[in-house]
Parts: structure tokens; C-alpha cells; sequence
């Protein structure tokens, strides 16, 4: 499972016209399944989102994890980050997972954040969604439940 973990002062995204999922201050989410994620790989990323210390204290220092700052996570699908682009010009997405098992932890990953205390907002999975941004610092990382950097 991999995510794009953005923090944001604010960020939606809308699907079709209509806003579906919104947050202010908090984390903007791209999560990508892959074929052979379990249940454990969702609970492991949930817990290292939630515990991410990148919102700064009283000090200025990157302290400070989410539920301290009153935050909010916008989750969105994404199974183009299991794109491997090492051949050729055309990604491939066989390491993606099929969209019911995907959509499943997708879910449960939102549930599991939830279960921690965080408000969560969604995009729509399999639709073509539009995701604004404000990225706060700018703060991006990369995390993977199966790699370390």
C-alpha cells in the first residue's frame, strides 16, 4: 500500500460538478492499493499517517501530529502510484489491485483512520475525480507498507 501524504491548509475534491469530499487544516491522502495489500498493510500506514509529527509547536519545530492540531484527512484512491514506469513510455499497473479487493481497504483504511479519532472526508472511488490543494510548507511525503526509504 502506498500513499502520498500532503499537508494542506486546506483541499477537496470534486467529482462530476459537485464537491464530495472537503477539509481545512489536516492531510491530503493518495492511497494506492496493491494486489497483494492485507489488512495488516492497511492498519501499519493508518497508524503511520495518524502519527506523522509535521505540524509545527509552539517552538516551530515539526512536533506536532495531526489530532494535535484539531486536523482532518481528505483520502483519496489512487492506483497510479503502483504505476511502474522503469520500461517503456506506458505505465503498468499490474501491481495495482483489481477494483473490489482495492475498494474493500480502501475502505478500511478510511475506517481505520476514523478509529483513531481523525475526521475523514473521501473522493469516489473509480471516478474521475478533480483534487485541489492548498499544500501547507510545502509538506509531501512517500510512504509504502512494504519499503523503506
Amino acid at each position: 500500500m502506498r500513499a502520498v501524504v500532503q499537508r494542506v491548509s486546506s483541499a477537496s475534491v470534486t467529482v462530476e460538478g459537485e464537491v464530495v469530499g472537503q477539509i481545512d487544516r489536516g492531510f491530503l491522502v493518495l492511497l494506492g492499493v496493491a494486489e497483494d495489500d492485507t489488512q495488516n498493510d492497511v492498519v501499519y500506514l493508518a497508524q503511520k499517517v495518524v502519527g506523522l509529527r509535521v505540524f509545527e509547536d509552539a517552538e516551530g519545530k515539526m512536533n506536532r501530529a495531526l489530532a494535535d492540531v484539531g486536523g482532518s484527512m481528505l483520502v483519496v484512491s489512487q492506483f497510479t502510484l503502483l504505476g511502474d514506469c522503469r520500461k517503456g513510455r506506458r505505465p503498468s499497473f499490474i501491481a495495482a489491485a483489481r477494483p473490489e479487493p482495492a475498494d474493500a481497504l480502501y475502505r478500511s483504511f478510511c475506517a481505520e483512520i476514523e478509529g483513531q479519532g481523525i475526521p475523514v472526508q473521501t473522493g469516489r472511488f473509480q471516478k474521475h475525480m478533480d483534487v485541489a490543494l492548498v499544500n501547507d510548507g510545502p509538506i509531501t511525503l512517500l510512504l509504502d507498507s512494504r519499503k523503506t526509504f
